[in-house]
């Protein structure tokens, strides 16, 4: 037997027996030397809260041990529930940011190195003239794509309103790519959080941010207008930062700073209105509300540089509607070829190189595959007799291998059906495709009730068709025992926040939340000065 030294609602030493005893066990002791119900009582042991769990867990498990001190005090249910409830948010959240992080890595990866997507699209960093930029090295390929999408879900979260955990994707994002909108977005959770804590960090940060932007846009916003034809996609960005830069300058006691900072913010706040006819002559030629407002902000209130922003933004989609569907046909036949020996897609624009000069794309492509992209090897394997006469001969083999499989899994699926094994193989040897074989088998059973046949396993596999018309669906490890071990569902949600993206979806502020702060702190200025002068009276 151990001894526990109870404190608090009762005080004393119960005898218990630590393999034995579970949580609920001790709490129901405790309440009833303590004469109320055991669910009012919490027991805390070594700072940590002894939770019920399933009810199965040893106290002995949890790390209770002889002569421990427990406390015990006594909460409503309520208070109770609230605690448990509260502890089981926070795991939860815990959890689910470390899926994101370790999607974002996982995902980072695989579209950073070359390697086969597991999916049918890949992750590609583009500029703001939508043209694909390599940077660097993998290493720095790789933090940029991880850095977007934690940026991107950070976005995602301050969109609806979920600022703390925006803060903690931010903070991962910030590790790996520092760029100067992440640093506004950082300070923009403090502002909305309320957290004045943050305030000597989010000075500095905004110091970052303005540097990056003027850098990026031009002191005078002449780089951004050069790029953007002339329109004002910047206003909502140096709004915000304006507004943040006073509303630290006022914390710190710098209220002529802070009164010149949100002074102008508030101007460009006005310019950022939306006027109604405007709009309403926008959104008359077909336009949505959402998208008309867009680009009359951008286009500083003018109707016709708004309306050819949006017919170019159009196009922009439809292109890019274009380009996926093409890239996931490339994507498909890379993963009929198969992966290289260190996982990487065979490389298309070299295929078609070979196959201009006449080569058979399906040698081609598996010659390269096995020299790992090398065109010139793969070239002298195709040129050589002897090379590529044992390459032709490894795709027949495979073909006739995949073709065997197909076979093999068919006769299951129509046995795991009901029908027998042996009218299985006949009705699939007979030609067709497995519906069709399942249709022949269905109108034997109407036409003829007692046929049958021996259900024997040793019933040879027929010679199916080979549906998918590929050479090679092996040389490398499968795409399917990856894609097993993935997490899909936070993979695929970070994909899709950077897939509703474009260039300028970081300057697509609705500035409502910026023009009340604005007006907010502008008073407080205001009674602050009132104050200076009523001293001075």
């Amino acid at each position: 037997m151990a001894k526990l030294k109870i404190g608090g609602t009762w005080a004393g030493v119960i005898e218990v027996v630590l393999e034995e005893w579970t949580v609920p066990m001790l709490r129901i002791e405790v309440a009833k030397r303590s004469n109320c119900g055991p669910e009012s009582i919490n027991l805390i042991c070594a700072g940590k809260v002894l939770r019920d769990g399933d009810g199965t867990e040893k106290l002995a498990q949890l790390g209770v041990k002889n002569n421990a001190r427990i406390l015990a005090s006594r909460g409503s249910i309520e208070e109770g529930k609230s605690l448990e409830e509260g502890l089981l948010a926070e795991e939860e959240r815990s959890r689910r940011l470390s899926r994101v992080k370790a999607a974002a890595t996982a995902l980072a990866k695989r579209h950073a190195d070359g390697s086969l997507p597991v999916e049918d699209f890949n992750i590609e960093v583009e500029d703001q003239s939508g043209q694909i930029v390599q940077l660097g090295s993998e290493t720095d390929q790789r933090a940029v794509m991880m850095g977007l999408m934690l940026h991107a879900n950070g976005k995602q979260l301050i969109r609806s309103e979920n600022y703390k955990d925006a803060l903690e994707v931010l903070t991962m994002g910030e590790l790996i790519d520092n760029v100067p909108i992440l640093q506004m977005d950082m300070v923009w959770c403090y502002f909305m959080l309320r957290d004045i804590r943050w305030l000597s960090v989010a000075g500095a940060r905004l110091e970052k941010a303005r540097e990056g932007i003027e850098r990026a846009h031009g002191k005078d916003y002449s780089r951004v207008r050069l790029l953007q034809a002339g329109r004002h996609p910047e206003l909502a960005i140096h709004l915000r930062l304006e507004l943040l830069e006073g509303v630290v300058a006022y914390h710190n006691g710098e209220f002529d700073r802070s009164r010149k900072a949100l002074t102008s913010a508030h101007a460009k706040y006005f310019q950022l209105q939306v006027p109604d006819e405007a709009l309403s002559l926008v959104m008359s030629m077909g336009f949505k509300e959402r998208d008309a407002k867009r680009a009359l902000r951008m286009s500083n209130q003018d109707v016709g540089s708004a309306v050819d922003f949006l017919v170019e933004e159009k196009a922009k989609r439809a292109q890019k509607r274009e380009e996926d569907i093409r890239r996931r046909t490339e994507i498909m036949e890379q993963k009929r070829y198969g992966m290289t020996p260190s996982k990487k897609a065979v490389d298309l624009n070299k295929l078609n190189e070979l196959v201009s000069v006449g080569f058979e794309k399906e040698l081609a492509a598996e010659a390269l595959r096995r020299n790992e992209n090398d065109f010139e090897k793969a070239l002298d394997n195709l040129t050589d007799p002897a090379a590529n006469s044992a390459i032709q001969v490894d795709i027949e083999s495979r073909k006739r291998k995949r073709t065997r499989q197909a076979s093999e899994t068919a006769i299951e699926q129509l046995v795991r059906m009901g029908f027998e094994r042996s009218r299985a193989v006949a009705a699939l040897q007979a030609g067709g495709t497995i519906e069709q074989a399942m249709h022949q088998l269905l109108s034997q059973s109407d036409s003829n009730p007692t046929v049958g046949a021996d259900n024997s396993a040793n019933s040879s596999a027929p010679i199916l068709p080979d549906a998918s018309g590929s050479s090679n669906d092996v040389g490398g490890p499968s795409t399917a025992s990856e894609a097993e071990e993935r997490d899909a569902e936070m993979e695929d949600a970070l994909a899709g926040e950077l897939a509703k993206g474009d260039a300028l979806t970081d300057y697509d502020i609705e500035v409502t939340n910026e023009g009340e702060a604005i007006n907010e702190y502008l008073a407080l200025l205001e009674s602050a000065g009132n104050s200076v002068e009523a001293s001075r009276q």
